[in-house]
Parts: C-alpha cells; structure tokens; sequence
C-alpha cells in the first residue's frame, strides 16, 4: 500500500509503538493519536518470550533492552503447597540456541519507554498526545490532521473505541478470574524466590508467577485466582474485602509463599476480562491489533507478544498490498489461526495450573516423564514463531 497519507494509530502503548515503528521500517509514515497528555504504563512485570523478542530485535532495540531487561535461565513449574519442583523448561542460553531469541523479563514501563524513546526518534512517526479519537474514527481523524487516512489502526487495548466502529467486533467478557499484581523488593523475598528464573507456582484453583525486575531490585508477582468482577470491571487499588478474598485462596499454600502474600505492602487486583471472536475490520480502512482484536487471558503469558506479533504482520500486509482491504484479509489470515492456537494454550494452562484431586496428581505425573527437552519442544510452534522456519502465520 504506497499513500502520502500517514497510517493513523489509535493507541499509544505496547501494540501501537510497536506498529508504528514496523511500518516505518516499510516506509510507511503514522500519526498516533494517544488520549492521555503523558504515557504512563501501567501493571508491573511482563514476560517477553522469543517469538515477541524477535521482533524487538529485528527493529534495532536489542541494545536497549538489555540495559534493563533479565533473562532467566528457566521457567521452573512448583507445587505452591509443599515447593517441590515438577518441571522446568530450560530458558537463558538455551532459548537463544533453540529458539533463536532470547526470553526476557522486565517492567511494562521500561517496554514502553525504549518503544517511546524509538517512536520519538524515527522521522515516519509523529505523535500526538491528549488526542482523543472519538465516534467515527476516520473522521475523527480527518478533523485532527486535515486528511482522510486511508487506514485507522485500533490499538487502543480491550476497551476499545475503535472496536465499536467495527460491525461484528468481538465483545467484552469477564473471564472469571482475577490476577493480583504484586511487587516484592529482593530484601522482603522468600528463598523459594529465584533470581535467575520465571517459577509458577500452582495450586487448586489458584496460581502465582513471579520472576526478578532488575529495574526494582526485587521480583513481580503475579497471582491469579477465582473472583468477582469489580463494578468497573478495570483496575483497582486494594481494599479490605478484596485482600480476605485474596489471601484466602492461598490459606493452604506453603508458609513461606502465604507470608509474602499476607505481608505485601500493597497489590492491585485486576479482573481478567476477555474479547471473544469477531470481526477484525470493517473491509475497508479500520483494522484492530492486540488485545483490542483478542485479548485473551494471561495464562500463557503472550498478551504482549501476540499484540507484537500482530504489529509485525499487519506492517508486512500493509507495505505489500496495494490496498487496505486485501492487506487486512491476509493479515487476518495470517493471525486468526495463531490465535486461536494460543487461546487454546492458555486455556489449557488454566485448567493444568489450577488442577485439584486426581488431575492435579495426573498433571505432576506426566510433568515428571516429560522432562524438560520433551517441554520445550512443546514449546516451539510458540517461542520459535518467525525462527527457523516456523512460519509467521
């Protein structure tokens, strides 16, 4: 798609930087239209795996990177009752050598300023702050620029405006759980807490990732439970009830992992709400990515990464195709299948973490014949995406 007309970007955070700065590589100029007057990300921790790193790397931010980033030597399964280890997948040097990148760990703040910082010094990018993109997107901005966009990108995360442009879309749905957030300096960490690797630590009903932040000096944890809804369905600071209900589904957890939980300084609590299957565009000049497309819930921890890998395909249609429509049906194409493959993974992951009675017993026994060379090929139609010739799409 060759225009003078810069692509228009609805959303500033993880999936819209990341495209604006794929399509720059393809030539392409953006104008990215972010309703908050400063970009200050929320959340903690995330977990960046090959597939996403991958392309970070491939559009110059290695460096940058690793000026803040850690890369864990495992991703290590625990039983969150008695921290016996049942398996590990091999991470560090092995992810680079079998997947081709490397998996990170670091602060969603410092993943959105190194994208910040490279939007700010590419020439294709402009970015306007405290720009809100209301009712019709086009035209909102049209009315902004000046100019008709032949393409509005709706990156604008799971509340999404755009999405509501787009007849068919996909709805908003709680999921059913609730992740607690949760970060720990190094000095208050229990021992079971490891610098040098990603453990999950699974429970009936319930589970706990947590992984070092070098940007804290302390660790992220991430704990999912059973819950509620909130009355905004969004974020929300912690509160008396909400903290009974929390440390109540960890109450026959190990003493160590329930003193860290009971202690925490402060924690928000966040109700994981999905978009189910819909239109992805409108067959004409309004495309979603991200989580305002799919959001899915964190249990395979590829939120960010399929909004990355998102960005990456649908710059890829764009600079190939002549026009709008044809790139959005092959990026659709190349993403619906992938998708629902992670979707599925993730659902998988729910039902295995928070296993009780026999399954959970089934689980850690076939965790154990596995081994960890048998999980990483598991693993690599999600980690070696774009590597090796695991084809993107």
């Amino acid at each position: 798609m060759q225009d003078s007309v810069p692509v228009a970007i609805v959303g500033a955070g993880i999936a819209g930087l990341t495209t604006a700065l794929c399509l720059a590589r393809q030539g392409l100029a953006t104008d990215i239209f972010e309703n908050a007057d400063a970009l200050n990300e929320v959340g903690a921790g995330l977990q960046l795996s090959p597939n996403a790193s991958r392309i970070l790397i491939e559009l110059g931010l290695l460096p940058a990177l690793e000026d803040v980033w850690s890369q864990p030597d495992s991703i290590a399964l625990v039983d969150g009752r008695t921290l016996r280890p049942l398996a590990e997948v091999p991470a560090g040097a092995n992810a680079r050598s079998r997947w081709a990148a490397p998996y990170g760990v670091l602060h969603r703040a410092s993943l959105q300023k190194i994208l910040l910082d490279a939007v700010q010094s590419e020439p294709c990018c402009r970015l306007h702050l405290g720009r809100r993109v209301e009712g019709d997107p086009v035209a909102s901005v049209a009315a902004a620029t000046g100019r008709r966009p032949t393409v509005v990108v709706g990156a604008d995360g799971i509340w999404s405006q755009v999405r509501a442009a787009i007849p068919g879309a996909g709805a908003v749905r709680f999921s059913g759980n609730i992740a607690w957030r949760l970060l720990l300096p190094r000095a208050e960490a229990s021992a079971c807490l490891s610098p040098n690797r990603v453990t999950a630590f699974l429970g009936p009903e319930a589970h706990l990732v947590a992984y070092p932040l070098r940007e804290t000096d302390g660790f992220n944890l991430v704990a999912i439970i059973g819950g509620k809804p909130t009355e905004t369905a969004w974020i929300g600071q912690d509160s008396e009830e909400r903290r009974r209900e929390f440390v109540a589904a960890f109450e026959d957890w190990h003493r160590d992992l329930r003193s860290m939980i009971e202690n925490a300084a402060a924690a928000t609590y966040w109700p994981l709400c999905v978009v189910d299957d819909g239109a992805w565009h409108n067959w004409r000049d309004i495309v979603l990515i991200g989580d305002a497309a799919h959001a899915m819930t964190p249990f395979a921890a590829q939120g960010a990464a399929m909004a990355i890998e998102d960005a990456s395909e649908l710059a890829r249609c764009l600079a190939a195709f002549p026009d709008a429509p044809a790139a959005f049906a092959r990026y659709e194409h190349a993403r619906r299948a992938r998708i629902a493959r992670v979707r599925k993974r993730a659902a998988f992951n729910r039902f295995a973490y928070h296993a009780r009675g026999p399954v959970r017993t089934a689980r850690n026994i076939v965790l154990a014949l596995k081994g960890p060379e048998a999980l990483a090929a598991d693993l690599d139609w999600l980690y070696g995406y774009g590597a090796f010739g695991h084809k993107r799409g």
